[in-house]
């Protein structure tokens, strides 16, 4: 194993080594030390972008070899030395030297690797969603505050200035009574088709991909990629993408009634797969509704096309009050009076999301989607899905966070999980 120091002095860094992970303090130039769990699409961008915010890579895991080959090159190339391959997740957390992982595996192995990651002294960047159930989501951010791990979810427009500007803008009641509040994605989701079952590639180790998931035979629609339109491993496009729109709309609630309050009391949701009759399980088209006694929060989905996009934007987030409206995207903000006259608009801002991470990771203090703060956005996600999976509405506490005497919607709080691969108690 390389130590901590030759790997730093090799990356073109200096190190004070500490005695162990809970006492260390981080010299004013230290690289933070990072393991890559998932190294396809999302885990090596944000792998990047961190090594370009100062951080050095020194493993990356992925179960299937071919990926492993194809990625650490390019992260060779970005920070000037090439990872440590490894296939199980396991021997990242056990390395000493590392001080905290990127967790971008499928989502289903997202709570496994997070609680064990905690346990190990670990800081974590989890992609988003953050969970699969909502227990799942209160079992990480316990182990976050139990273990004093900082643990930051993904959702990324948390850390571009522009978003929380127009947060702040709706907070501040210049848009009259907020009565709606309107996400949405309009994308173009092309056929997966429907192939056989097959064998694995001799590459991958199949049963450690399918982890806590159910034991079924290998299909490529299931596998890189495609897994994220089957239940079993996702969570719907309301988890996929709702929730970058979603979470700037809590952002805003979150300042007009705080963290505490920010989770609604009834959920509806209507949609299906209209489109393509291919091997997709979750809705391509979908409307699901969280109620919050005092305002209506929405969420559109088309699946189908591009094509018309809800005001003027493939994905936004949308404010509307007696006075005035506001729109939200990846490229600005802009405001609209009550006779529709544009009166304000800001342009966006850089994301910043990794950056912000690693500075926790050396400061100890809590990111900008903090695990409490992503939680409660994944939980929506949550409970959009479990309408939609029940076909009708329920009534959630949002204190208690579950649903009352409502023992079909409770059975969907949690999960199960293979026998192999039981849920972590740390």
């Amino acid at each position: 194993m390389v130590s901590r120091r030759k790997f730093l002095q090799q990356a073109g860094a200096t190190v004070v080594a500490a005695a162990n992970w809970d006492q260390r303090v981080y010299g004013a130039n230290e690289r933070v030390i990072l393991g890559l769990i998932g190294g396809r699409n999302q885990g090596k961008a944000v792998a990047r972008r961190a090594i370009q915010a100062g951080a050095v890579v020194k493993v990356l895991c992925d179960v299937d070899e071919a990926i492993l080959q194809e990625v650490a090159p390019v992260l060779a190339e970005a920070q000037g030395r090439k990872p440590e391959l490894v296939k199980d997740f396991r021997k990242v957390l056990e390395d000493r030297d590392v001080d905290a992982v990127i967790v971008a595996t499928p989502d289903h192995w997202h709570t496994h690797i997070t609680l064990l990651a905690c346990q190990a002294g670990k800081d974590v960047y989890v992609e988003k969603p953050l969970s699969q159930t909502i227990r799942e989501g209160q079992l990480i951010r316990d182990a976050a505050r139990k273990y004093q791990r900082v643990v930051q979810v993904g959702t990324q427009r948390r850390s571009a200035e522009h978003f929380h500007q127009a947060a702040e803008y709706v907070a501040s009641g210049k848009l009259g009574k907020l009565c709606l509040i309107r996400a949405w994605m309009c994308q173009l989701r092309p056929s997966i088709g429907n192939p056989p079952d097959c064998d694995p590639p001799p590459t991958v180790d199949y049963d450690l991909w399918l982890g806590p998931a159910p034991k079924r035979p290998f299909n490529p629609n299931r596998f890189h990629y495609n897994w994220r339109f089957f239940w079993d491993y996702g969570n719907s496009e309301l988890g996929n993408q709702g929730i970058h729109m979603l979470d700037v709309a809590m952002m805003a609630i979150e300042r007009m009634r705080g963290l505490e309050r920010n989770l609604p009391t009834r959920v509806t949701s209507s949609g299906g797969i209209y489109w393509l009759n291919d091997a997709k399980e979750v809705p391509d088209t979908q409307i699901t509704t969280w109620d919050y006694g005092d305002f209506l929060l929405v969420w559109e989905l088309r699946s189908f096309g591009r094509h018309h996009p809800l005001e003027g934007t493939e994905a936004g987030t949308a404010f509307y009050g007696t006075d005035g409206a506001l729109v939200v995207d990846g490229k600005s903000w802009r405001v609209y009076d009550h006779q529709n006259r544009l009166v304000i608009e800001q342009p966006g801002s850089p994301y910043r999301h990794e950056a912000n991470f690693l500075e926790c990771v050396k400061n100890r203090k809590r990111p900008n989607a903090d695990v409490e703060i992503g939680r409660r956005s994944t939980t929506l996600c949550h409970l959009g899905n479990i309408a939609y999976r029940l076909g009708r509405s329920v009534v959630f506490d949002p204190v208690a966070e579950n649903f009352g005497t409502d023992e079909e919607a409770n059975a969907w709080l949690t999960k199960h999980y293979r026998e192999t691969y039981p849920l972590p108690r740390v």
